[in-house]
């Protein structure tokens, strides 16, 4: 993780995949060893690679490190500008819960969909991730996106999603910017390398975020003073947001599993009916009376608010069915024109990812 994301902060070490001993002793070999250091300035700590430890990636893993640890790479030349380190902080953070939602990172073991060359190798099969830097690699049609705020773009069978990760607190946001980021995966995937697979739809976003206090402050953001903040401007028709933790991992993971997803749909509209598409107000059901119902599981943040939105100018009633962790945000959001049915997560993760 150190050797992708440049400089992996201390503070997510408690994520990877084994006890926090064995992380901790490990660290403390590598150190003792020569091969990782820890780097301490203007109260950001992250661990660093030893020239040993780069000379060794590179030497019996070329293939899979070399693009990460050589040339003028920010993950190669390291700087110490606290922005510089914050950026690289939120891609290993973004990194890991991709990773821990079983989704690929490494670019020896995905496909080179955004190589200079072209790519014409067939289909996702498999949810990939892809950094910005990478989808920069493809050269001068990307000199557009870069003054973008996106971390990278999640590839998996059905969908595109443009990722960005705000962290602890709303992020800087442009609409222009974002939106050059979105016509080009349109052009790039849908148009040109993947048009077989992916149709114009298929663009979405995905925003990571710290906790769901900070999903609130997106569903409620005027974009700031100068309006150079986030806000819900008609970007994505769909923005998921997930929390950097695992219940986020496993609802990413769910997203990749277009079959799992259909399943628990297919549970939640038992004693439901479909009623009239034509209806005005987002719905995925509705109950026998007529109340419109919606699945906020994924948290979508544009059709929480236009579902929203619609009861509001109606001044009905509608239901949300969401999971547990997730409820007390969307009640203070809606308020009580909506009524709500929890999904247990730790019961749906039981059955759905033992």
């Amino acid at each position: 993780m150190t050797a992708i994301s440049g400089e992996f902060p201390t503070s997510q070490l408690n994520r990877l995949p084994a006890s926090p001993y064995y992380l901790e002793s490990v660290v403390t070999d590598l150190k003792k060893s020569g091969l990782l250091r820890t780097y301490y300035r203007d109260k950001l700590r992250g661990y660093r690679l030893g020239v040993r430890a780069k000379n060794r990636l590179l030497d019996n893993w070329p293939e899979r490190f070399a693009p990460n640890l050589t040339g003028d790479t920010d993950t190669n030349r390291l700087k110490s500008e606290i922005g510089r380190r914050l950026r690289l902080h939120r891609l290993a953070e973004t990194y890991v819960t991709m990773d821990n939602a079983g989704v690929g990172l490494f670019q020896d073991e995905k496909p080179k969909v955004f190589a200079p060359q072209g790519y014409s190798d067939g289909a996702v099969e498999y949810p990939s991730f892809y950094s910005s830097r990478e989808v920069k690699e493809m050269g001068v049609d990307t000199t557009q996106i870069r003054s973008s705020r996106f971390t990278g773009v999640l590839l998996t069978s059905s969908g595109i999603y443009v990722t960005y990760n705000s962290s602890a607190a709303l992020m800087k946001w442009r609409y222009k910017s974002e939106m050059r980021v979105k016509a080009l995966m349109w052009s790039v995937l849908c148009q040109q390398r993947l048009a077989g697979q992916y149709n114009a739809d298929a663009v979405q976003g995905v925003v990571l975020g710290e906790s769901m206090e900070l999903a609130y402050q997106m569903l409620t953001s005027t974009g700031g003073a100068k309006h150079d903040y986030f806000m819900l401007d008609g970007s994505y028709d769909h923005f998921f947001f997930f929390t950097n933790d695992h219940q986020g991992e496993v609802l990413l993971a769910l997203l990749c599993d277009c079959a799992k997803t259909a399943q628990l749909n297919d549970i939640l509209k038992q004693g439901l009916t479909t009623g009239a598409a034509s209806r005005a107000v987002e719905h995925d059901a509705f109950e026998a009376d007529g109340t419109p119902v919606l699945f906020c599981y994924f948290f979508d943040l544009p059709r929480i608010a236009r579902f929203n939105s619609a009861l509001d100018l109606m001044d009905s009633s509608g239901t949300i069915i969401c999971f547990d962790f997730q409820a007390d945000v969307l009640r203070r959001y809606c308020g009580s024109r909506v009524r709500f049915q929890t999904i247990d997560f730790i019961k749906f993760e039981r059955r759905f990812f033992p």
